[in-house]
């Protein structure tokens, strides 16, 4: 899938395309305001389809359904396929320091496309965009239960035998190679240790922290 598959030529011409990717390392004139306007049209539009076709799911799953969509992982995979990074704007220093392939730079830069399709050609042509952006995605979407992270999981898990909820705890904080990492420890109640795992992110090292402590519980049950 390409831009030219799924843009028609006079909007690939317009000043809201060339806005949508250009990265603010670029110039004033750039795609962060259409970033704001396509997040909320992006949740939107998502939010309808799954309102319309799982008439029977509660808002709980709803919810946890739209944001695997909607996550930034999921936007820098389209991202990627349409190599979207080919056509951004960049200052000399970002290009320089590869930020054509920044995840946040290429979630940034599709949000703002939704949001330049809609004040462009309006909402329909809008959702129509979001559409062939996710069709591949909503034919294949996860259950709610796949889509439950370690921690969730894990609470559930302990809440099922009657135990208190698992508590996380910073350890450390570091600052290596220009990355952060985070040391975080996971207590879970009958276990004498404390399950530890590092991350880039507190979340990321909580949700490590937690898979340990749920691998450690299985093989107590199995």
């Amino acid at each position: 899938m390409q831009l030219t598959d799924i843009l028609d030529e006079p909007f690939r011409g317009s000043d809201h395309f060339r806005q949508a990717l250009t990265h603010r390392s670029a110039g004033a004139h750039n795609n962060e305001r259409l970033e704001y306007l396509g997040d909320a049209l992006l949740g939107f539009l998502i939010a309808e389809w799954l309102f319309l076709r799982y008439t029977d799911c509660p808002e709980g799953d709803l919810t946890r359904l739209r944001a695997h969509l909607v996550r930034q992982e999921t936007l820098v995979e389209i991202a990627r396929e349409l190599e979207l990074g080919k056509h951004l704007s960049l200052g000399a220093g970002e290009l320089k320091a590869g930020g054509a392939q920044r995840d946040s730079i290429l979630a940034t830069a599709l949000e703002a496309l939704v949001g330049a399709v809609y004040l462009s050609q309006g909402l329909e042509r809008a959702r129509k965009l979001v559409m062939d952006l996710y069709s591949t995605r909503l034919e294949r979407i996860p259950s709610v239960e796949q889509l439950k992270d370690a921690k969730t999981k894990l609470q559930e898990l302990l809440q099922s035998a009657g135990l208190g909820l698992p508590r996380y705890a910073l350890q450390k904080q570091v600052r290596k190679s220009g990355d952060e990492l985070f040391t975080v420890e996971c207590m879970v109640a009958g276990c004498r240790e404390p399950f530890v795992a590092t991350g880039k992110s507190r979340r990321l090292a909580e949700q490590d922290a937690a898979r340990l402590a749920l691998a450690h519980l299985s093989g107590q049950e199995s």
